[in-house]
């Protein structure tokens, strides 16, 4: 039966006794022991029990599980006016609690809160998705976000997962209350869990987006702001046998918010990164000679390259909107093709100082001219190289040349139509062998049908510089090929010697003016089909530099192309 509070049980909190079987009073013990009376059956029975988290259990059983306040109810609803937790019962039952939690028994540990069924789904929810190895919860005392009517205490949190070393902490609070029935429960709410745990969030270990390897120039620094290399930087693939490496992290998500925010990296996400051969300084001042040359709308590029290693140390090209003429484009070379006619001359027993007459106008039978007038009878072929002069090269060219000479010396010792790799597509030059001998002095002065580019021209220039053909790239571990064969020294010499004179004496006086060190250049201009506008070429080199730049419409060589050539090599070229 049930007794009312009388003369044996005094208006008082329990606390203040501890209450046996037999009804006696005796002194207060400590409360880390306390007696609840179960009425079961109208009988009172005496449950002796150790703290809050005893209590519940032992009451549950005795009462056949649910209750009013059990799972699914709300534990404090309150009939009346309830004592706060002490503090030692606020650390009881968060003792009880995060030990529970910590062992991965999350239905007793649910049970401590009140809101049972709400806890338990969160904690399988964050145990599921966060799939720790280990999990230590460590409390660190009373919490100051704490109120006399329900103290809190805090506690860390550690995660260990397979793979990593490295651990997720993080602090956390839990508040304390005593529910209507008398027992000290932890205040459920998820930030429980996780401070930054709101409703309708969830924490979870997700795979992290796979890095974008951004390639960067020989020294480290970033490229993509460059407009000319935006469309060159996602074609650079990863080093063969190089791995991206997919990361993991614990992220927050929903709760309306579209972005996750990562809380912790367990595995960083990486990819290979790529060193290119370009050069960041050297690239900025290609971008703006190209962007002066072009503002008009006029196409252009430009490719600067190491003579020494054979490094593509810029490339540059406008619109950005079209196709990167720089390495895929295919132009007519107009003068500057007269470096190779050149090498097969000297290497037919034709010398620099070999008279080569240049009249004003030739024959093959089409009739040819020059840009500059009249007759120079008096000029050597070196002569013909400073200024020049389409007669004097077609003439000693269909004089000394077999068809197919100019192909196999471009091929054999200037590498072009090899097939390079230079670490994205690019085009390969085009010089076929010509069928007839109009076709053949077109060839001969770099008209007709030979096809190259910048990059094709810039390598031509840093072959004459070095001697030796190295195949352009733009990163060391590309698959360079080799030339079958190799410029004479005497024929490389002579290429320098007139090369020289051009940019001190000839066509490419101007834009070469103020330049010191070994320089060499020469000019390209190429008669556009029907049009009147003629397109610019320049090739040059200063030390260990070389540079070829072309505009579409812009004139002479000397003009749109060398000035833009010029720029690069004043910046780049000073050994």
């Amino acid at each position: 039966m049930h007794r009312e509070h009388d003369e044996h049980y005094p208006d008082q909190d329990h606390d203040d006794y501890l209450v046996h079987a037999d009804h006696e009073e005796t002194p207060r013990r400590p409360r880390s022991r306390r007696v609840w009376l179960v009425a079961v059956g109208g009988v009172f029975t005496a449950l002796v029990v150790v703290g809050g988290y005893g209590a519940y259990n032992v009451v549950s059983a005795v009462s056949g599980g649910s209750s009013g306040s059990g799972a699914g109810a709300n534990a404090t609803a309150s009939n009346g006016p309830q004592t706060p937790p002490t503090a030692a019962e606020a650390d009881a039952v968060a003792k009880d609690f995060l030990a529970a939690w910590g062992r991965g028994d999350l239905t007793v540990a649910a049970g401590l809160t009140d809101r049972p069924e709400a806890a338990r789904m969160a904690l399988t929810s964050f145990h599921d998705g966060v799939s720790a190895r280990a999990l230590t919860l460590t409390g660190t005392g009373a919490a100051p976000s704490g109120t006399p009517s329900e103290p809190a205490v805090g506690y860390r949190v550690r995660a260990e997962f397979d793979g990593t070393t490295e651990a997720w902490e993080y602090d956390s609070t839990l508040g304390v209350v005593r529910a209507a029935d008398g027992r000290i429960l932890v205040r459920w709410a998820p930030t429980v869990i996780h401070p930054k745990l709101g409703a309708g969030k969830t924490l979870a270990v997700k795979a992290l987006p796979n890095p974008v390897s951004k390639p960067t120039d020989r020294k480290g620094r970033p490229l993509d702001s460059f407009p000319s290399l935006r469309s060159v930087l996602p074609q650079i693939a990863p080093p063969d046998g190089a791995k991206v490496v997919t990361g993991q992290a614990v992220v927050l998500t929903g709760g309306g918010s579209q972005d996750a925010e990562q809380l912790f990296v367990l595995t960083p996400p990486s990819a290979p990164q790529v060193k290119l051969t370009l050069d960041a300084d050297l690239q900025q001042v290609a971008e703006d000679a190209v962007k002066q040359q072009s503002a008009d709308g006029k196409p252009a590029s430009l490719v600067a390259v190491q003579p020494s290693t054979g490094n593509i140390l810029a490339m540059a090209y406008a619109p950005q909107a079209d196709f990167n003429r720089a390495v895929g484009g295919g132009q007519a070379p107009g003068s500057t093709m007269k470096v190779i006619t050149s090498a097969a001359l000297l290497e037919a027993g034709v010398t620099p100082d070999t008279a080569a007459p240049c009249k004003e106008t030739t024959n093959s039978p089409r009739t040819w001219h020059n840009d500059e007038p009249g007759n120079h009878l008096d000029y050597t072929l070196g002569d013909d190289f400073i200024h020049s002069c389409n007669t004097g090269f077609i003439d000693k060219g269909l004089e000394k040349l077999q068809p197919g000479t100019l192909a196999s010396v471009a091929r054999d010792q200037f590498g072009l139509g090899l097939q390079w790799r230079i670490g994205i597509p690019s085009r390969d030059a085009t010089i076929p062998v010509p069928g007839n001998k109009d076709e053949a002095a077109a060839e001969y002065i770099g008209q007709g049908q030979i096809q190259v580019n910048s990059l094709l021209m810039a390598s031509v220039a840093a072959t004459v510089q070095s001697g030796t053909f190295r195949q352009p790239v733009l990163r060391e571990d590309a698959k360079r090929v080799t030339a079958p064969g190799r410029l004479p020294a005497d024929v490389a010499q002579g290429l320098r010697s007139m090369m020289a004179r051009t940019a001190t004496q000839g066509t490419a006086r101007a834009p070469m003016s103020g330049l010191s060190g070994q320089i060499g250049a020469k000019t390209g201009t190429v008669e556009a089909g029907s049009s009147q506008a003629t397109n610019s070429w320049f090739i040059a080199y200063r030390n260990d530099l070389a540079v070829a730049a072309e505009v579409e419409g812009g004139g002479h060589g000397n003009s749109a192309a060398g000035v833009a050539a010029a720029q690069v090599l004043k910046a780049g070229g000073k050994g």
